[in-house]
């Protein structure tokens, strides 16, 4: 089933992004597909090495080094892109406005279907978003955090595919302590690169996301 959405492809596999570079794209990009401008897009793009944290949080969860850390207007907490992740933003109308924990679900199912054709079994732990790896602790590999504005849908998903994990090291991941952060060729014991994973992960979306898009503009077709 076709969901009408566009891909655009910043430079994954070939350079690292600025995120707040990136992140004034979005917006941009976001107030088009707001106004009809532009269809519903899902970005993909791999990131300079950056500590994001998302409107919930905490003192504890940030880096005591001194790195620094770019507050952003998305759900979750904190934590880090950068090269060796691929990172995807779903700038997207949903059908319906209010049903945000949907459109969650279907980015996990997207992601945990990726996973699976790259020989990792991944699941959802309830009450926590994001795909994770069933262990004790349980392992994430896979973060998600969005925004919702005006109807349409900003930020969006990382997925750990070859990174270096000392990064965590120095954060609370996603505010959750007693969890730990894995990668795909970590589970997986040998090396998937963020362009073999994007291959796969944009047509599970395609899937993953076909009842969620409205392809109109939503200014005038909602309340």
């Amino acid at each position: 089933m076709g969901t009408g959405l566009a891909i655009e492809n910043w430079g994954v596999g070939e350079y690292l992004l600025d995120y707040e570079k990136a992140w004034a794209k979005q917006r941009e990009l976001h107030k088009k597909v707001v106004s009809g401008e532009s269809p519903p897009t899902l970005i993909f793009v791999e990131h300079e090495s950056v500590f994001t944290a998302g409107s919930q949080t905490q003192p504890m969860d940030r880096p005591i080094d001194g790195s620094k850390v770019i507050d952003v207007d998305r759900g979750g907490r904190i934590t880090w892109h950068g090269p060796g992740q691929l990172v995807g933003y779903p700038i997207i109308a949903l059908r319906e406005r209010f049903n945000v924990v949907g459109f969650v679900r279907s980015l996990e199912s997207a992601i945990i279907d990726s996973c699976a054709e790259f020989g990792l079994d991944a699941i959802r732990i309830k009450g926590k978003s994001g795909v994770w790896v069933d262990a004790e602790p349980a392992r994430k590999v896979a973060a998600i955090g969005i925004r919702v504005a005006s109807g349409v849908s900003m930020h969006g998903f990382a997925i750990n595919c070859n990174n270096d994990l000392s990064w965590y090291d120095r954060i609370v991941p996603c505010g959750i302590p007693d969890a730990k952060v894995t990668t795909l060729s970590v589970e997986t014991k040998r090396t998937i690169t963020t362009s073999e994973v994007l291959k796969v992960v944009q047509e599970k979306l395609q899937i993953s996301l076909a009842d969620l898009v409205q392809t109109s503009s939503p200014i005038g077709s909602r309340v």
